[in-house]
């Protein structure tokens, strides 16, 4: 069960979500030369280059969690903040998360690699109906605790990316999005290159409306024991 604080124009509510499928896009830039670096980026590290360009991959919904603190399997997994499209019977809402994945797993699969991390989501929702219009000025920062120092990991505005209409209209059995369903809208490139962190931040800010979101999440990096 997901928990949320839904902020809109007319005031805010508190809602739970039981979500039933998760869906994960993947190279969603607007700007193909932009597509191609990440593409190069993970390229660099052994991950083979996408099926499609957007691509959708599912996980397990499982694998949503607001939790503080995310535990992975060895030293080799990252965070990527995205917008995030959640289904809820009255509409569409927008969130931010991160598809924390597995960067060594991704070299022999990325479906696989999507499945075995945990996805973290914020607690804080907007209508997506409020923030459309403006969907290009909504900036998108992650922060990075790496070997005890604050870096900035990534920054941009939603331009880069396609708009939610537009991935939804690609979407294997759309243009819709199901009511239960929770779509990860993909990534901007890191800065300085894919790496794991300590602690990962970020926030969707909202220039129009004055408005933030954030949310942020320790990783514990178990052993890998043979």
């Amino acid at each position: 069960m997901l928990r949320f604080e839904r902020t809109t124009r007319a005031g805010t509510d508190r809602v739970e979500f039981m979500p039933d499928t998760l869906v994960i896009a993947g190279w969603t830039g607007r700007d193909q030369a932009a597509v191609q670096h990440h593409i190069e980026e993970l390229q660099a590290i052994g991950v083979p280059p996408p099926s499609s360009v957007p691509v959708y991959y599912r996980a397990a919904v499982t694998n949503l969690t607001q939790a503080p603190r995310l535990q992975v399997l060895g030293p080799d997994s990252s965070g990527e903040a995205e917008p995030v499209l959640f289904s809820l019977p009255d509409g569409l809402w927008l969130g931010l998360g991160s598809d924390h994945t597995d960067r060594k797993a991704e070299a022999a699969g990325i479906a696989l690699s999507k499945q075995l991390c945990g996805k973290p989501v914020g607690t804080t929702l907007w209508p997506l109906a409020e923030v459309e219009p403006h969907w290009d000025a909504l900036e998108l920062i992650a922060t990075a605790t790496i070997g005890g120092a604050e870096v900035t990991y990534q920054r941009g505005t939603l331009a880069a990316m396609r708009p939610p209409r537009d991935l939804l209209a690609r979407r294997p059995g759309g243009p819709g999005l199901p009511a239960g369903t929770v779509m990860f809208c993909g990534t901007l490139a890191a800065i300085g290159g894919i790496r794991p962190a300590a602690r990962f931040a970020m926030e969707l800010r909202d220039p129009v409306l004055g408005r933030v979101m954030r949310h942020a999440y320790d990783i514990e990096a178990l052993p890998v024991v043979s």
